[in-house]
């Protein structure tokens, strides 16, 4: 076994019971396909991923999986929580084995935010906010960074960046808080914008292959087709678009034309989500407890994107440091590779975690 692995290992054993208390969707009832196909099971290696000498993992909240099936990209905060005062490279390319591969991005983002790796393997990142005052004061540099999503080949050239990097705004001006990017089954390019749960903008953008802006949706609100922190996009084989919405501890589904199609609250407070190629979804809450989202638990839930019945369920860290203690830890990006391991990108206990399936 690796030594960046046998330190901390643990099994995640989830009892059939605690599927009951986390909720189904319109489906069947989860414990019920509980008995009929028991939960998988996962072993977890933590930290995951070699980085080079003297680098430190930083909070990581962008996770992607290469087009081969088997590579891991994350998006990492330069040691930290934002790349202000730091030239490190914040796109790194592992190899299924946690071998560092590549790096770039190097001295380009104030605070690596979402990320997703189209079928072509190109990268596509945002940025998710400006330099505040007093990082402009002591690092005026950074005044031509943020809230830009940008488009690398997989090698690292630059081929397309949208927003005005170092300003906010309206689209096709500017960008506000771009949490997550996507592209469409019809080529569209969506991006997800507000990052503040008290005020907006709580939109999805959209644009051409170009870059050519072609308008958005969606407003800041509660209500159907409402966003509060629209953090994180996916598809489903059906083209329907799922919707992180975060401050309003939902997911939001919508049709191919963006129509609302029905909202689901049984997946927790959702920061990250991916649906794999057989409508499985593994949606990341690390939130939930008491003062938000009472009532639900932090973890990962993996269900259907089908009809939202919740199937497994993978618990949360018990913290140290910067996490809660009495509700656990647990990330902000999730991806799953074609061997069904689960690796997320951790922000309170900070580096990568990989889960497993025994």
């Amino acid at each position: 076994m690796s030594k960046r692995w046998s330190s901390r290992l643990h099994l995640t054993v989830v009892p059939l019971a605690v599927l009951a208390q986390l909720g189904c969707g319109s489906g069947a009832d989860s414990s019920e396909q509980a008995v009929a196909a028991p939960p998988t099971h996962y072993m977890t290696h933590r930290p995951w991923g070699v980085l080079v000498a003297g680098r430190e993992w930083g909070r990581v909240s962008g996770v992607a999986i290469d087009p081969n099936g088997r590579d891991v990209w994350a998006f990492e905060r330069c040691g930290g929580d934002d790349c202000v005062a730091s030239d490190d490279p914040t796109v790194l390319h592992f190899s299924g084995g946690g071998s560092l591969l590549n790096s770039l991005g190097a001295d380009m983002f104030v605070r690596p935010h979402g990320m997703y790796i189209d079928r072509d393997g190109n990268v596509w990142v945002t940025d998710g906010r400006l330099a505040r005052e007093a990082e402009l004061q002591a690092n005026p540099d950074a005044a031509r960074k943020g809230n830009q999503v940008v488009k690398f080949s997989p090698t690292g050239e630059v081929l397309l960046v949208i927003g005005t990097p170092g300003q906010a705004g309206e689209p096709p001006a500017a960008l506000n808080e771009p949490n997550d990017v996507i592209v469409a089954p019809n080529g569209e390019v969506l991006v997800a914008e507000g990052h503040s749960g008290m005020s907006g903008p709580g939109r999805i953008s959209r644009f051409s292959a170009d870059g050519a802006y072609l308008g958005s949706f969606g407003e800041f609100g509660e209500g159907p087709g409402q966003f509060r922190v629209p953090h994180a996009l996916a598809f489903d084989s059906q083209g329907r678009l799922f919707v992180a919405d975060r401050g309003n501890s939902r997911i939001q589904v919508f049709d191919s034309s963006y129509q609302f199609v029905t909202e689901w609250r049984q997946f927790g407070r959702p920061n990250d989500m991916f649906i794999d190629a057989n409508d499985v979804m593994y949606v990341l809450d690390s939130e939930s407890g008491d003062e938000r989202n009472p009532g639900m638990r932090r973890g990962v839930y993996i269900g259907s994107a089908r009809d939202g019945t919740v199937t497994n369920f993978i618990e949360p860290h018990v913290s140290t440091g910067e996490g809660d203690a009495e509700f656990g830890t647990m990330g902000e990006g999730v991806a799953v590779d074609a061997m069904g391991n689960v690796f997320v990108g951790e922000v309170s206990i900070r580096g990568m975690t990989m889960f497993m399936p025994m």
